[in-house]
């Protein structure tokens, strides 16, 4: 294994999961679509750094360095940055800010003292309290599946304007998502494409290869690592 990832829930109304991984080897691995933002500490030959990366609309081959260590907070959709938001930094289009010292970066004009996996929440609200990160109501509430008082074309500027994506693209990366996780809990590759909401085997196949990079049966060989992949709670939308 190339590397290996450690994932825990929280109860943060701003945060949708905290996850660490560490690399075994060198090596290459699929860094299948997303549609958080994240804030990512990478601990690599003695130094620190943290970088805010946005949703990826693709699958790409990400290079891994060996001996690293990696720590993040990935963000519930409806939560952005003014400064850097999701669709500025979308599809690898990442900013690792500048270091303050070997303990912290700098952010907005302040040194901020580097996370960890245990007080990510803490972390979290103090930004928030910041004004540095913002949730739009309107984008959090079409997610909890509450009727929106916009029309369907201004809905979707929102959409884009606080995510980086459409709210089709999101549903179509959950449900490569979804069914990616099915495939590899070993349902039959038929009823994880029904289930997952496959109209048939063909689009089934090109979504799992735009979005997750390999076939349904390259799913389910596992031959070829993914990026973290969890189990969510069922999307509401």
């Amino acid at each position: 294994m190339l590397i290996t990832f450690e994932d825990r829930p929280t109860d943060s109304p701003f945060i949708e999961r905290v996850w660490r991984s560490r690399s075994e080897r060198a090596g290459v691995f699929t860094s299948i679509a997303a549609c958080h933002w994240e804030m990512v500490v990478t601990r690599l030959h003695g130094q620190t750094s943290l970088t805010v990366r946005g949703p990826e609309t693709v699958a790409t081959a990400a290079d891994l360095p060996a001996e690293g260590e990696w720590f993040a907070i990935r963000f519930k959709l409806g939560t952005f940055m003014p400064e850097l938001r999701p669709g500025f930094l979308r599809d690898l289009n990442s900013v690792t800010l500048p270091a303050a010292t070997q303990r912290s970066f700098r952010l907005h004009g302040a040194s901020w003292e580097y996370p960890d996996f245990d007080n990510a929440e803490i972390f979290v609200r103090r930004l928030v309290r910041a004004g540095l990160i913002l949730v739009d109501p309107t984008v959090a509430g079409v997610l909890r599946n509450e009727p929106p008082a916009l029309s369907a074309r201004s809905l979707e500027r929102k959409f884009r304007q606080v995510t980086g994506l459409t709210l089709g693209t999101i549903r179509q990366i959950e449900r490569a998502r979804h069914a990616t996780r099915l495939l590899r809990s070993g349902r039959p590759l038929l009823d994880a494409g029904y289930d997952a909401g496959y109209y048939d085997q063909a689009h089934f196949t090109r979504s799992l290869k735009r979005f997750i990079g390999q076939t349904p049966a390259q799913v389910i060989a596992a031959q070829q690592q993914l990026s973290f992949l969890y189990n969510p709670q069922p999307a509401s939308f």
